[in-house]
């Protein structure tokens, strides 16, 4: 193999193998692809093969838990059989050096995970979350009355999906916001499509770095936020630190940041659904459950590896065998959902999978949950005339980046 046929394969490894048809949203911004569709109603767990490639695509509910929750499924992704075809010893050792892989606990299985977890879950109390409500809501309402000063129109991600959880997650890490812009644009450099692996490698490198002066910060002068109990609690080193730091960051702002200026997009798209929750504010942790359900934002997947044969709905999962939990199809599946495809606000509470399951569900669920019910409940209530200030046609959606949205949602009121 070459070495740029071993490039093109290394960014391969960002995302699934599965074709566009399968992946790509179709003419609604807000549903799956058309094939994915298609492709879900003739079964539930599928062969798909695509270039060269041959993977299992899970489609169903019942099998993504079962897929999700078997420790044999290994989420591993950089050890994988897969990662070791595609990419060169060389390669993969210059992609993922072990100061790199090093509090990356996402990527890890049973030992190593756990020991992480544990750690991590006595930091994310209910009661430290329920403690940063209150602060969650002076964030919220300041952006706002920022934007209404301003006036309209505004970009609801610049002015104000993307500010509030950067404050909050900077605020529990107690990392300063003035470097929001640099973290910011490093994050949407590491999660856009076509960013080449040597500029993936810069990125991390950099941001990396910019942890460990923050870590080593904290060991001089210890605070009360998430990251200075990980220094004084843990006998953590400072790469791990450094690690889990980035991991929370980026997971921290950017998904909220997406599902709050995608669920106002969904919204406004649906007018009785934004009346009736405007009208009933008491809806909105219903309808908080039910965007994360209708617009499944991690619309790549979620990809596990065999680590021994496997049997899930039925089907024998090989070992060695990559499997891809599609989201957006999982969080549609008829067996599950009535009427899947229809945004209601008022549907009631579902196990949906929009923070995965099992012992990787998402960590700061707790928080974005927090976040988007406070987010939602006050842009609605204090700007109940917002719309759309250009055609919905022309609102740019994140089709090049691995965590859906939109870059920008122009709005008026």
């Amino acid at each position: 193999m070459t070495t740029a046929e071993r490039q093109r394969s290394a960014q391969e490894l960002i995302r699934p193998p599965l074709p566009a048809e399968l992946t790509k949203r179709g003419e609604c911004p807000f549903d799956p692809a058309g094939g994915l569709t298609e492709l879900s109603g003739q079964g539930r767990i599928h062969r798909i093969d695509h270039n060269g490639e041959s993977v299992w695509l899970v489609t169903g509910h019942d099998e993504a838990r079962a897929v999700l929750s078997d420790p044999r499924m290994s989420s591993d992704r950089i050890n994988s059989p897969r990662a070791r075809r595609l990419i060169s010893p060389e390669l993969h050792a210059k992609m993922f050096p072990p100061e790199r892989q090093a509090g990356s606990f996402i990527f890890m299985d049973a030992p190593e995970h756990t020991r992480y977890r544990r750690l991590l879950t006595g930091q994310f109390t209910v009661r430290r979350m329920r403690d940063l409500t209150p602060r969650i809501h002076e964030i919220v309402t300041a952006q706002l009355d920022a934007m209404i000063e301003k006036g309209p129109p505004a970009d609801l991600v610049r002015d104000f999906a993307l500010p509030v959880p950067s404050l909050v997650i900077c605020e529990l890490l107690g990392v300063d916001y003035g470097d929001r812009e640099e973290f910011q644009q490093r994050t949407a450099k590491l999660l856009s499509l076509k960013t080449t692996i040597d500029e993936q490698i810069e990125v991390g490198t950099a941001l990396r770095m910019f942890m460990l002066g923050l870590v080593r910060d904290k060991q001089r002068d210890p605070g009360d936020d998430l990251l200075s109990g990980l220094v004084r609690d843990t006998d953590l080193n400072e790469l791990e630190l450094a690690g889990i730091a980035n991991l929370l960051l980026i997971a921290g702002h950017e998904t909220t940041a997406n599902m709050l200026a995608l669920g106002t997009f969904a919204l406004l798209e649906h007018p009785e659904e934004f009346t009736k929750l405007r009208e009933h504010p008491e809806l909105t942790e219903n309808a908080v459950e039910e965007l994360l359900r209708y617009l499944s934002i991690i619309s790549m997947g979620v990809s596990r590896h065999a680590k021994a044969d496997v049997e899930i709905g039925g089907t024998t999962i090989r070992e060695g065998e990559t499997v891809v939990v599609s989201v957006p199809a999982v969080n549609r599946d008829e067996s599950q959902y009535s009427e899947p495809h229809e945004l209601r606000v008022d549907r009631p509470r579902g196990h949906h999978v929009a923070f995965g399951h099992g012992i990787h569900q998402c960590l700061g669920q707790q928080l974005a949950r927090v976040e988007m019910t406070v987010a939602f409940a006050e842009l609605l209530r204090r700007l109940p005339t917002l719309k759309l200030a250009v055609p919905a046609d022309e609102v740019p959606l994140r089709t090049d980046m691995s965590i859906y949205g939109v870059h920008s949602l122009p709005v008026t009121w």
